[in-house]
C-alpha cells in the first residue's frame, strides 16, 4: 500500500508539471462513508467527501450524501442519494449545490474477474437563492465500467471508465445533449475485516464540449465502514 501510494503521488505530480502550459490541474479527493443494513434487501449510507485543487494547494469543495441502498438481487443494486456540496469560489466564498443521484448496478463474475456497470441519472441545482437560474436543474447520465481482478488476499485491484453524457445546462445551453466528460482511474482495495476497508485511486478526467474545459490528475483515498 505504501508503495502504491508513493507511486500515485509521483505520477500526479510528474503528470501535472508535464502539461502546465495548458488548461490541467491535480487534486486530492478524501472519502470517508458508513453503511448500515437494515435487512438482506436494504441498507443505508452515509457520506462525507473533501476535495483539493490547484496542485494541492486549494480547497476545492465538501460535500455530505445519505443516501439508501435496494438489493432485489445478488447482482443488482438500486441506490438513491442526495448530495449537498460546498464549493469553495475564487473569491473565497461557498456555492451550494444540491444534487439528487438514482444508481442502477449491474454486476457479474466471471472466475476472478468482477464486471459491474452503473446507469447515474443525476440532477443539480446550485445556487438556488442567489442566481436567476439556480432553481432550473442540470441533467446528467453518467455510466461507469468497472473490472476487479480476486488475488485471493485482502487487496483487490481494480481499472474503470465513466462517460457523462449532458442532457441540460440552464447555464451553458451549448452543452446540451452533448457528452462532456471522461474519467479513467485504477486503484487498490484492502478489506482488513468484514468492517473496515481502505482505498487508494489514480484518477484522470477529461472535459470536452463545454467552455473552460479542464483536465484533472486526482489521487483518492478511500475509508469505509460497514455497521
Amino acid at each position: 500500500m505504501k508503495k502504491l501510494a508513493l507511486v500515485l503521488i509521483v505520477c500526479v505530480y510528474f503528470t501535472a508539471g508535464a502539461f502546465s502550459q495548458v488548461t490541467n490541474d491535480a487534486g486530492l479527493w478524501c472519502t470517508f462513508s458508513i453503511e448500515k443494513k437494515i435487512n438482506k434487501k436494504f441498507s443505508y449510507f452515509f457520506v462525507e467527501e473533501f476535495r483539493q485543487r490547484e496542485n494541492f494547494t486549494r480547497i476545492n469543495l465538501f460535500y455530505t450524501q445519505p443516501g439508501i441502498t435496494y438489493k432485489p438481487f445478488d447482482f443488482l443494486k438500486v441506490s438513491l442519494a442526495y448530495r449537498l456540496i460546498q464549493k469553495y469560489e475564487p473569491d473565497n466564498t461557498f456555492s451550494y449545490r444540491h444534487r439528487l443521484m438514482l444508481d442502477i448496478t449491474a454486476k457479474k463474475k466471471f472466475g476472478k474477474l468482477g464486471v459491474s456497470f452503473r446507469e447515474r441519472i443525476q440532477a443539480e441545482n446550485r445556487n438556488i437563492y442567489s442566481s436567476a437560474k439556480g432553481r432550473y436543474p442540470e441533467w446528467f447520465s453518467r455510466n461507469k465500467f468497472k473490472f476487479e481482478y480476486d488475488i485471493d488476499k485482502p487487496i483487490t485491484p481494480y481499472v474503470g471508465v465513466e462517460f457523462r453524457y449532458q442532457f441540460v445546462n440552464p447555464r451553458a445551453t451549448e452543452s446540451d445533449m452533448q457528452w462532456s466528460r471522461n474519467r479513467y482511474f485504477f486503484g487498490l482495495d484492502y478489506k482488513r475485516n468484514d468492517r473496515h476497508s481502505f482505498g487508494i485511486y489514480y484518477l484522470i478526467q477529461q472535459e470536452y464540449a463545454i467552455s473552460s474545459p479542464q483536465d484533472l490528475y486526482i489521487i483518492g483515498i478511500e475509508y469505509g465502514i460497514s455497521l
